[in-house]
């Protein structure tokens, strides 16, 4: 249970989601060659959209209707400080060594001066969030995303993604908070604070899409490519200043 609480934050789109038609479940699997399981994914597309309409939403509504907005921006921050050195991990691994000492930079200065992370000093002193997770970091080493997938709780993944998260699990310093009651207590507060910032967002969904399901699964797929590629230009672009910086001057 705590396992799915923290791991299911990672995929919180997928419970914008809404349930898939009878019409567009009989054209399961002829849409889109990267999501030959469509049939499942479909169900598990309704039971976490089911899921949300009835547990999540509702309580991620109220977060934001009554919670004052400078304690949800601690929150926030909180959070966002503990990820930071889990994305320095990563940008190491991809080989930027940059991205990598900018988000340790950046968790020292918010731990030390942002009192222990709540405030978001590292930004406003033009140290810029750089997120990377081991998924994206399994695509920089050239392994293939394979095929779309939605994960019952954890929502819209793929093969590669799905392998990462035992290491993501691992790699956040949260799951190794203790009493376990308190590490319990943050993760369901955590699970809340990314749902509240989606609420707009499910709005708009339910509002434009007419397939919600292809549109989520769509929007899931391009965002990760755009990440991974995203990388992938800025480590050449680094490697590529840095290799500028040395040529002599002519």
């Amino acid at each position: 249970m705590k396992m799915t609480i923290r791991l299911s934050s990672l995929a919180l789109v997928a419970m914008l989601s809404g349930c898939a038609t009878t019409g567009n479940s009989g054209n399961a699997g002829n849409s889109n060659p990267q999501d030959p399981l469509e049939g499942f994914n479909r169900a598990m597309f309704s039971f976490n959209d089911t899921l949300d309409k009835v547990a999540l939403k509702p309580v991620a509504t109220a977060y934001r209707s009554w919670l004052p907005n400078f304690v949800q921006t601690g929150i926030h921050n909180f959070f966002g400080n503990l990820g930071d050195v889990w994305s320095s991990v990563n940008g190491f691994l991809q080989g930027n060594v940059e991205a990598g000492t900018t988000n340790v930079m950046r968790v020292a200065v918010n731990t030390t001066f942002g009192l222990g992370g709540v405030l978001d000093v590292s930004s406003e002193a033009g140290l810029q969030k750089n997120s990377r997770d081991f998924g994206q970091t399994l695509g920089k080493w050239g392994i293939g995303a394979g095929p779309y997938v939605v994960l019952p709780l954890f929502g819209p993944s793929n093969i590669r993604d799905t392998a990462a998260l035992p290491v993501g699990f691992y790699g956040d310093l949260w799951s190794y908070k203790y009493p376990v009651r308190w590490r319990d207590t943050g993760s369901v507060v955590r699970l809340i604070d990314k749902r509240a910032t989606l609420l707009d967002a499910g709005d708009l969904l339910e509002d434009a899409a007419l397939d919600k399901y292809e549109f989520v699964r769509d929007a899931y797929t391009q965002r990760r490519q755009s990440q991974i590629k995203g990388n992938d230009d800025n480590d050449a672009n680094d490697a590529n200043d840095k290799s500028a910086s040395t040529k002599p001057a002519q």
